[in-house]
């Protein structure tokens, strides 16, 4: 339903060459998958017999062997409809081939062999096996397809193999098998354990499957190997696009079984999207039995698991936001650096005399007076040349006042302080507006008057305007035309509002003296909100923002998700009732998708004319950048399916 793909690596104890005990192995683990609901099963390389046979690889006893233990998988595995990838050696003709067998519905559907043979330091392969490369193709054996151009359709997700050492040459197969369409990539390997080894190892996957944009599933030989010169641990390896899914646990000495679910439409997505990422000239293909050239073969569907009683895959609530205190801190120092840069770049270009900000005492406000301050200060400009101005409204709080006050004092700019309540209330008695009625005139005529506070500001001191508002509010619309939503150069324009919060902390604790600390601090506990309205009856804010378009950290989530990958509405809603668990209600989580949904689509015109500011994350509404959408564009077909929807 969502175009997920239930994998798992495999890792069995092993007696090297005890085929009898392998298979019970490998039996144990695939009903344990099979009760898990795996779609595709990986093991080891030469899971059957053992990677570590030597010499024993020539003898026509163990190559029997591995024929009737291959039969015998197959009758005990006549009823599953998983695609199940095992390691064994294969005799064909006079040669003898490393291969990883598909299985599936007790048939083998493929022999694929490995082709490139490590025979350096403590390897020795070329000694028993050839390449697959040497196998013609159009190969059969027992009319099974033979061969290493081969590609396999399960589930509307295309599997690649390749076998441990194909992994680390300069161009491995999976690079040519991801250009042919192969969104998961599996690798049957038996990597062993060389000090610093394994590191190097998961960097490489990790960075393999984000280059390929693709899943790689990687399960190496572990405990039983022999040790008469090496150590075999034990690890399986789950990556996609880039990160890491999953890891099991090395040097156990029991069976292991690690499980995820691949998010294969996001894979799809994201390689459609990236323009470059095309198919494979012909004029690129290899010579001989071409890496280039591959056969799709389609297996039967697998059967799908029950995703709504477990899913193996985590699901990051604030998906802008990291975990890790150390990736957070990383992470908010590049940001903020590419916001003073782009700033900085803007101000020497056109020789401006000061910057211009509106200060409310929120947050938005305070981010953009931070990544000013610094690029001042990169250029050697005096702080004094920023201008401040704070302007009281109507619903302007005693906290948000104080705290926009004493924060430009702290950071030594100038400061102006212009209420907005006499111009307005003017305003109000030319378009006869009553008062009293807070609607959305009222508020907006704030906004306004706001803007044109600032942008005659700046032409009056030769300066820029710089923008405060942010990517949560331009995605929602949730900013008023020609009032907040211009400027003169936008520096928070894509920085979504759960990461707004983290960016000023992160300045308090580590770039401000102690008093700046402690408002900054407190602007970070403020509740966000307009203050177009006035506070309640004790001097509190009245208007939260979250309280009338929804929590911010949903909207982020689902921006992440309908932006970044393209999820339908059904998707998000099953990603985020995983993601919120305990935390919001179905019937909560449906009500403001519903609500992000119909304004990203009401609100377009407002990001068809945003003013200029830097990208700094995958996320980018600029209509001169990442999204280009009509402002007519009807949000019909959405709606229809979030209509579908029910809740459980």
């Amino acid at each position: 339903m969502y175009h997920f793909l239930r994998v798992a690596t495999a890792v069995p104890t092993v007696k090297v060459s005890d085929i009898d005990y392998n298979l019970a192995q490998h039996l144990d683990l695939i009903r344990k998958a099979a009760s898990e609901g795996v779609q595709l099963l990986v093991f080891p390389e030469l899971s059957i017999t053992g990677y570590t046979c030597a010499d024993l690889f020539r003898q026509p006893t163990l190559l029997e062997g591995t024929r009737q233990a291959l039969d015998l998988l197959c009758e005990a595995t006549r009823d599953l409809s998983a695609m199940i990838v095992v390691g064994a050696p294969v005799a064909w003709r006079n040669h003898v081939y490393n291969c990883a067998v598909v299985l599936q519905y007790g048939e083998i559907r493929a022999y694929v062999p490995k082709v490139f043979l490590p025979n350096y330091n403590e390897f020795y392969e070329a000694r028993w096996f050839d390449s697959g490369a040497s196998v013609p193709a159009d190969t059969y054996l027992d009319d099974i397809p033979f061969g290493a151009g081969q590609l396999f359709s399960l589930n509307g997700a295309i599997v690649g193999i390749e076998i441990c050492e194909d992994l680390w040459v300069p161009v491995p197969p999976s690079s040519i098998m991801a250009l042919r369409g192969a969104q998961v990539i599996v690798n049957l390997s038996a990597s062993d354990e060389v000090l610093g080894k394994h590191a190097y190892l998961r960097r490489m996957i990790e960075a393999h499957s984000g280059r390929l944009v693709a899943a790689y599933v990687y399960a190496a030989c572990g405990f039983g190997e022999s040790s008469t010169d090496l150590v075999f641990a034990g690890k399986g390896i789950i990556a996609e696009n880039g990160g890491i899914c999953g890891e099991s646990e090395r040097f156990l000495m029991e069976n292991q079984l690690l499980v995820r679910d691949l998010d294969i439409e996001k894979l799809q997505t994201l390689r459609r999207d990236q323009t470059t990422y095309t198919e494979l000239p012909l004029s690129l293909d290899a010579d001989g039995v071409s890496r280039g050239k591959y056969i799709t073969n389609e297996l039967e569907p697998a059967d799908e698991p029950d995703w709504e009683d477990k899913f193996y895959r985590h699901v990051v609530p604030t998906p802008f936001v990291p975990s890790d205190e150390t990736e957070m801190s990383e992470r908010c120092n590049e940001i903020f650096n590419i916001q003073v840069s782009g700033l900085v770049t803007r101000l020497r270009h056109i020789n401006c005399q000061t910057a211009v900000i509106g200060i409310s005492g929120g947050l938005d406000s305070t981010l953009a007076l931070l990544v000013t301050i610094r690029a001042f200060d990169k250029l050697g400009w005096d702080r004094k040349r920023i201008v401040g101005i704070t302007m009281p409204g109507f619903g302007t709080t005693k906290r948000t006042h104080n705290n926009s006050l004493g924060l430009m004092e702290s950071l030594g700019i100038t400061l102006r302080e212009i209420s907005i309540v006499p111009s307005v209330t003017q305003h109000f008695a030319d378009l006869g507006i009553d008062a009293n009625v807070h609607d959305v005139t009222y508020e907006n005529c704030q906004a306004r008057e706001r803007t044109q506070i600032l942008m005659d500001a700046a032409n009056q001191t030769n300066g820029i305007v710089i923008g405060t508002g942010d990517l949560s509010e331009l995605a929602l619309g949730w900013c008023t035309y020609n009032g907040d939503h211009m400027s003169m150069y936008a520096v928070n324009v894509s920085i979504p509002k759960t990461l707004v919060k983290y960016l000023v902390r992160w300045v308090a604790m580590t770039s401000v003296d102690e008093r700046s600390r402690d408002i900054l601090l407190d602007i970070f506990d403020t509740p966000i909100s307009p203050e177009l309205t006035p506070p309640d009856a004790e001097g509190k804010i009245a208007q939260k923002t979250e309280d009338l378009v929804g929590p911010y950290e949903l909207h982020d989530f689902f921006l992440y998700h309908f932006f970044r990958f393209g999820a339908s509405p059904s998707k998000i809603y099953f990603l985020a009732r995983k993601a919120f668990d305990g935390k919001y209600d179905n019937e909560t989580i449906l009500k403001w998708l519903r609500t992000f949904f119909r304004r990203f689509f009401q609100q377009q015109f407002k990001r068809s004319c945003l003013p200029d500011g830097p990208k700094v994350g995958t996320v980018s509404l600029s209509p001169r950048g990442d999204w280009r959408m009509p402002s007519d564009a009807s949000w019909k077909t959405w709606n229809n399916e979030l209509e579908t929807i029910e809740l459980s």
